[in-house]
């Protein structure tokens, strides 16, 4: 079913969202050139306070290898350490995950992987490894110092359980990850902000002393999710309060690891693939590309090959809209910049492009969730925007051409059946 349908009266028409995953399917079964590009927590697996629980299902594994050459990851996350989505690729197939492991980005885009496992890190600098090691070693002393203070003292034995689960020790992206802390204090959600504007003040403190040491504008901070970016271009904390989380990743990234840079990496690789030709040059990286949209679409343009450009599908599920005092909407999500690139190129190559949400909000994480019921019952725009509050709003530029409103598992069974189908037409 579609909420796409004209209304009868002369106001606005419905809002283009579409729930007909069966006529998706077969648009993009039929499809020669097709390029999937995916993020992965709250996509293909369930949002968790602690990744380590995170898990992969077979299928889903399967029909990865299935789409080889189509499909690639577009993460903040790490393919490895201990917290890398790796180890559950591993967990899950046992010894047959050799040549299975997920192609794409990790780390916001400066980590890429092929499916054999192997792993590099394009245009980083060992100073800029050794700076974020050392990060992490400082985190979890100041979150140990935080909360052995009054009023939000923890005892000992609970607090480093805590720590152990919130800094997430990843390579290229160290992260400090609040979701158990709102767990810890679900009844006093008061504590859970003050630790959020805390952990906040601590990371510009470390953007600060990298400048110190040498390493100005090698860093910059993440919020996921987050309020949209200020009057300076920096992301906007979103405050935690009684029906949502607010941002709960406070992370560490490498200038130039942005998603949407990443769109352009995977691109420049999928065309190499298909037609032997580096259109950015066989070293680009998401370091040396264009900083905002409009220039990566001007590369884009420039660059590309209209004949050869596929139908791209970027598929998320952290896209924010929210109210500020001001009754202006502050637009954010850590997939909005890469998932607003597809939706722009798809436009400046005429290719079809389609934007993908998958509701993640079924998760351990209070994020604001789709009303389906309301979607599917609507008759008029002003019906449908409710059901869609605190993830889009009626003058998004960033259209969510289908939804998930069934989560991981809903979108895991479309993958699924995309690469099955995909698989028997080519074959």
């Amino acid at each position: 079913m579609t909420t796409s349908t004209p209304d009868s009266s002369p106001a606005a028409p419905r809002a283009p969202f579409s729930l007909d995953h069966a006529s998706l399917l077969a648009s993009l079964v039929a499809l020669d050139e097709l390029l999937i590009i995916q993020d992965l927590d709250g996509v293909c697996m369930g949002l968790v306070d602690d990744p380590l629980t995170r898990t992969l299902e077979r299928r889903y594994l399967d029909a990865a290898a299935k789409l080889d050459g189509h499909f690639f990851v577009l993460t903040n996350g790490e393919h490895i350490g201990r917290r890398g989505v790796n180890g559950i690729v591993e967990a899950t197939l046992g010894e047959s995950a050799a040549g299975r492991y997920l192609p794409g980005l990790a780390a916001g885009g400066v980590q890429w992987q092929t499916r054999s496992g192997a792993v590099s890190h394009p245009g980083v600098e060992e100073a800029e490894l050794a700076f974020l090691d050392d990060f992490i070693v400082r985190a979890k002393d100041f979150l140990d110092a935080r909360l052995s203070q009054a009023p939000d003292a923890i005892d000992v034995d609970t607090r480093r359980e805590l720590i152990d689960s919130a800094v997430l020790d990843n390579l290229a992206s160290p992260t400090l990850n609040l979701n158990v802390f709102r767990r810890y204090w679900r009844d006093a959600p008061e504590r859970y902000r003050a630790l959020q504007r805390d952990v906040a003040i601590f990371l510009r403190q470390t953007r600060e002393r990298a400048a110190d040491a040498g390493l100005d504008d090698a860093f910059f901070v993440h919020y996921a999710p987050n309020a949209g970016r200020d009057e300076n271009g920096g992301e906007r904390l979103l405050e935690g309060d009684e029906r949502q989380a607010g941002t709960t990743d406070f992370q560490l990234m490498l200038r130039g690891a942005v998603k949407e840079a990443g769109v352009l990496v995977i691109l420049n690789r999928y065309y190499y693939r298909h037609t032997g030709h580096y259109p950015l040059g066989e070293t680009f990286n998401a370091r040396e590309a264009p900083t905002d949209i409009d220039g990566l679409v001007a590369l884009a343009r420039e660059r590309f090959d209209p004949a050869r450009m596929p139908t791209l599908v970027g598929v998320g599920d952290t896209v924010t809209s929210s109210l500020g005092e001001d009754d202006a909407h502050r637009r954010g999500g850590s997939d909005r910049g890469f998932l607003t690139l597809i939706q722009r190129l798809g436009e400046i190559f005429d290719s079809g492009n389609r934007v993908l949400y998958v509701d993640s909000s079924g998760g351990e994480v209070q994020r604001p969730g789709l009303d389906a019921a309301r979607l599917r019952r609507a008759e008029t725009s002003e019906e449908v925007w409710p059901g869609l509050a605190g993830i889009t709003d009626a003058d998004d530029p960033l259209k969510l051409d289908a939804l998930f409103p069934g989560g991981h598992d809903e979108y895991v069974d479309f993958f699924c059946e995309l690469a099955h189908r995909r698989t028997q037409r080519t074959s």
